[in-house]
């Protein structure tokens, strides 16, 4: 193996569970990608998705220092509880294996940095996977928005309005749990709005926020709001949750002075700019918003996979490296920080003395409903 133009990338994955499937099957669809190892602490796991994705020549592992260890093994992918990337990163990186890594990077800023570090320090790529990024429909907006067809940037939203079922939170000990979750309906589901809000508005100058636990017996947020100020100057708002019925397909809004466009679950459903015409498109389902399981699909981790070979192969940044991947935790970290300040304004970018866990939103509440 190797990491040449012409030479084949070994790619292993790190964690065997829900998500691993999308990026299994993803290398499968890329020329000169082949899956070499797989690694889980469940070795059935890990043999069950090597069986699958893999030929007979895929190793596997229970073992992770083993598996780094492994001469054909060029680059990973994290698939792991997200309190985990970070320690599993800086271990991949100082083995000088290049890092996929699911989101987000990890739960705290902290850890992220150090991540981040270790990556820059080994000379090994480090990417995020964010798919709402790959998408065509994101490209045309972002491009409107550079090319000034918006006009001045006013606002920007983002709303993901979601379902979470008992049994979901129920479903691995990790999930709803700061050290191993980093939060709830923003740091695991809203962090794709968030980021994607970044992406196309650029960076947060200041926020105030508002978390709680409205619905489930969880010891993290189900629900969240924030209003933002951009760097820009536009203002703009966050909705979060876990807890509505039936759960409504995500959705971005953009205006500007002269004109608005509006994604709902990655699809452009309007484009209200003077002089210009493009197809819209209705949304066919809600994504996410109610099935945990539904936009699993391979499609944006191809994208992400193929692009981290080629910056592996052309000696580039990734599209989406570290440090642009931090941007969203960094956010969700403010908002969690005014709402423990009772909703006080927040500016960033933050200290790591204010990088610490959200409270315990359910104390204030006390309604269930299982």
């Amino acid at each position: 193996m190797g990491t040449s133009k012409n030479e084949m990338i070994g790619w292993g994955l790190i964690g065997c569970g829900v998500i691993a499937p999308s990026h299994a099957e993803a290398i499968q669809k890329i020329e000169g990608v082949k899956l070499v190892a797989c690694c889980d602490l469940i070795a059935d796991l890990a043999e069950a998705r090597a069986k699958e994705y893999g030929d007979s020549d895929t190793a596997v592992y229970s073992d992770l220092e083993k598996m780094l260890a492994d001469p054909n093994l060029d680059a990973v992918s994290i698939c792991t509880p997200s309190g985990m990337h970070a320690d599993e990163g800086i271990l991949a990186a100082q083995a000088g294996k290049h890092i996929l890594c699911e989101k987000p990077l990890d739960v705290t800023l902290k850890r992220i940095d150090a991540l981040i570090a270790a990556a820059e320090d080994n000379r090994v790529k480090l990417a995020g996977v964010f798919q709402s990024r790959t998408y065509e429909s994101t490209h045309k907006v972002r491009e409107a928005i550079r090319t000034g067809k918006l006009g001045k940037l006013v606002l920007g939203d983002s709303y993901q309005k979601y379902f979470r079922s008992h049994e979901y939170y129920a479903s691995g000990e990790w999930r709803a749990t700061w050290e191993l979750d980093g939060g709830g309906a923003l740091m695991n589901q809203g962090v794709h709005g968030i980021d994607l809000l970044l992406h196309l508005m650029g960076d947060v100058r200041r926020l105030n926020g508002r978390c709680r636990t409205l619905v489930r017996n969880i010891g993290v947020e189900d629900t969240a709001v924030a209003s933002l100020e951009f760097v820009n100057g536009a203002l703009g708002v966050i909705e979060g949750t876990t807890s509505v019925t039936p759960g409504m397909a995500a959705r971005m809004e953009i205006s500007g002075d002269n004109g608005t466009i509006v994604m709902t679950s990655n699809k452009i459903t309007v484009w209200d700019v003077p002089g210009e015409e493009i197809d819209t498109e209705a949304p066919t389902d809600k994504g996410a918003a109610s099935d945990p399981t539904a936009g699993l699909d391979a499609t944006g981790h191809v994208r992400h996979i193929s692009d981290l070979a080629d910056a592996i192969r052309n000696n580039r940044e990734p599209e989406i490296p570290g440090r642009e991947a931090r941007r969203a935790v960094e956010v969700i970290k403010a908002i969690y920080l005014s709402s423990r300040r009772g909703g006080a304004t927040v500016e960033l970018p933050l200290s790591y003395e204010d990088d610490g866990p959200g409270i315990d939103f359910q104390a204030s509440c006390g309604q269930w409903d299982w």
